[in-house]
């Protein structure tokens, strides 16, 4: 009889086969996300699902500190959510504007990054995308006004996104906009950023940590954390995945 993680892993390369096929049926896949689809099973696990990935250095009694599959998307699923990043003369993914206080923004949906204003990206006509300032000592002087009445306000806004840095870990900076999101009672999301900058051991230390304090200290969040990697992609699928399940545009019926 195999062991429970060796029948998992083996449905999952089932899945990976039978689903490659489907996939690359049920929708124009971009060749970028075809490429992905036809790495071997290790190579794919780590890219698209990087905790599952993180997941086999840990000792089994560790594993359950891990919410490594509360978002647990089929490929079908990842594909789908692909063509809507995916720009085409139908689907125009497009800079809308900027704004530098919160009464010049248009009437849509957004996020944000590091900047000095609010940049909107509408993504076809799905959803649009905010870029907002940093916060912290490089945050604009109107950072409150314009930040924090926008979450506060915006009665269409589905999920904030935090990026934090998986080297460092949580920072001081990184608390202050956690307490606004409790304070404001928002939904939102931690994203961990330049995971290729770790060793395997240091990154786990720090989704391990990182993932004690969401299950400890946090309200609004959402349990599972999405490690990304800007020079890998690794992350990078199973993220737009999220966000294009959270906006409505899946339709299978995944946790938001």
């Amino acid at each position: 009889m195999a062991a429970p993680g060796l029948r998992h892993g083996m449905r999952r390369l089932l899945e990976v086969s039978a689903a490659l096929g489907r996939v690359c049926r049920a929708y124009s896949t971009s060749q970028a996300f075809a490429e992905v689809l036809r790495l071997p099973r290790r190579q794919l696990t780590k890219l698209v699902y990087p905790l599952q990935d993180l997941e086999q250095h840990l000792a089994p009694d560790a594993r359950s500190d891990l919410c490594l599959r509360v978002f647990d998307p089929s490929l079908e699923d990842l594909a789908r959510a692909e063509s809507f990043f995916t720009a085409s003369p139908r689907n125009r993914i497009e800079y809308l504007s900027s704004a530098v206080r919160l009464d010049h923004a248009p009437d849509l949906p957004r996020p944000e990054g590091h900047t000095k204003k609010m940049n909107f990206f509408k993504v076809g006509k799905y959803f649009t995308l905010v870029d907002m300032p940093g916060y912290g000592y490089r945050a604009p002087e109107d950072f409150v006004d314009m930040v924090e009445t926008y979450l506060k306000e915006r009665r269409n806004l589905k999920r904030t996104f935090l990026l934090v840095d998986s080297v460092v870990g949580i920072t001081k900076t990184d608390n202050i906009a956690i307490e606004m999101c409790e304070e404001f009672a928002l939904p939102y999301v931690m994203v961990l950023t330049k995971t290729d900058k770790s060793s395997k051991g240091h990154l786990l230390k720090q989704v391990l940590q990182i993932q004690k304090f969401v299950n400890m200290q946090t309200q609004g969040c959402f349990p599972q954390l999405f490690p990304v990697s800007a020079v890998t992609h690794s992350g990078i699928h199973l993220l737009k995945c999220f966000i294009a399940n959270i906006t409505g545009n899946l339709d299978s019926q995944l946790p938001v």
